[in-house]
């Protein structure tokens, strides 16, 4: 059973996905004009925000705040906040790619205690609590048993329009491409860390992550049974944006090639 929480983040996702995949539907025809798409996803990403927002504030309206869109509001609660990313995936999103998500967790006392990840193309529902599991649409959720790198397929991030160490990320695939099944780049940082708690990943990593990118999909990989540290060994993954994640038979030689150049 959910808690009282969860269920209200699950609402609140929803109702923000249902709104999003409408808006999705209208990004094709926007195409035509690339400064009306983007200003139209600008407009979806900040309203997306707004509802959920508005449904966790409702609920819950102690508890602190750290939204992409709208930044950090401390709460009359300092214990508690949410972390919010509406819409993670917004490139995909303005090419019409059907692979973006809402993601949402709730921290106490700096522990993600709480965490939804909503594809809302795929219907796709991801939620964890600490020490409950995680779960895809109330299905069980293991990390994958693989045990090599050579079976391994990997997900991360790429720097892009020089937002981020385009040079590290190049040196970490020049090592790891060679030695494992493949590395993908699907432009989703929440999703790839559900993926990685589906087993549909291996392992994960990236160098230039936010808060709100990350902070769900670290608690459902952890429940799903993975590791997830920071790249520095000793760092806080959700604090530095920096990070590797992983089964548990792969973590450890899969970190020690990222982390040969730390």
């Amino acid at each position: 059973m959910a808690s009282a929480n969860l269920n209200v983040m699950i609402k609140a996702a929803r109702k923000a996905g249902r709104a999003l995949v409408k808006d999705f539907r209208e990004v094709e025809n926007l195409q035509v004009s690339v400064k009306g798409a983007g200003d139209f996803v600008t407009r979806a990403d900040r309203e997306a925000e707004r509802v959920i927002k508005e449904e966790l504030r409702n609920a819950r309206p102690n508890y602190g705040w750290l939204g992409e869109e709208t930044g950090e509001d401390a709460g009359e609660d300092p214990t508690r906040r949410w972390i919010v990313d509406p819409l993670d995936g917004t490139t995909n999103f303005l090419h019409g790619l059907p692979h973006w998500a809402v993601s949402i967790a709730l921290e106490h006392k700096r522990e993600i205690v709480a965490a939804v990840i909503f594809d809302a193309a795929k219907d796709e529902l991801f939620t964890a609590e600490k020490g409950a599991g995680a779960f895809m649409n109330d299905q069980r959720l293991r990390v994958s048993g693989r045990r090599h790198l050579g079976e391994a397929l990997f997900a991360t991030g790429i720097p892009f329009a020089g937002r981020g160490p385009l040079p590290a990320a190049l040196q970490d695939l020049a090592r790891l491409m060679p030695i494992s099944a493949g590395v993908r780049r699907l432009g989703a940082a929440s999703l790839d860390l559900a993926y990685v708690a589906a087993g549909r990943y291996d392992g994960y990593w990236e160098r230039g992550n936010k808060p709100w990118d990350v902070a769900a999909g670290i608690l459902i990989v952890r429940e799903a049974g993975g590791f997830v540290e920071g790249i520095g060994e000793g760092d806080d993954a959700l604090e530095t944006g920096r990070m590797i994640a992983a089964n548990p038979q792969i973590f450890q030689p899969f970190a020690k090639v990222i982390r040969s150049r730390d």
